[in-house]
């Protein structure tokens, strides 16, 4: 689920999609798209521009393939795996090799979250 007018998550698809996953595109923006979140478990503070859904799992913003399929793999008891805002260097969000730092977020289904994983500035 995408806003229509964001760019950025169309680079985040393409990405997601030449790693071989299939991706179905719904647009929604607004009130629609972040009612979406919250149904799906997303606290506020985890928000981004794009919800995704695999496996059962919600994944929120720019989240590496390398977490996807970790996440897939380890199959923990969770909402999913967020990257909270947009930050530069995410995937999608401009070159790795200029990344700022930033943390994968795993959420847990009681609404706490943990760092699944740390990038480190680059």
């Amino acid at each position: 689920m995408k806003d229509p007018n964001c760019g950025c998550c169309g680079a985040w698809i393409e990405i997601v999609e030449a790693a071989g996953f299939k991706v179905t595109i719904e647009l929604s923006a607004g009130t629609a798209l972040m009612r979406y979140k919250s149904q799906n478990g997303i606290p506020e503070a985890m928000a981004s521009c794009h919800t995704a859904r695999i496996g059962g799992y919600t994944l929120e913003g720019h989240v590496p393939v390398a977490d996807i399929r970790r996440l897939l793999e380890e199959q923990p008891d969770a909402i999913g795996l967020a990257v909270p805002g947009m930050p530069y260097g995410s995937p999608g969000m401009g070159p790795e090799s200029e990344r700022e730092a930033y943390d994968v977020l795993l959420i847990r289904k009681d609404g706490t979250s943990e760092v699944f994983t740390h990038y480190p500035a680059a």
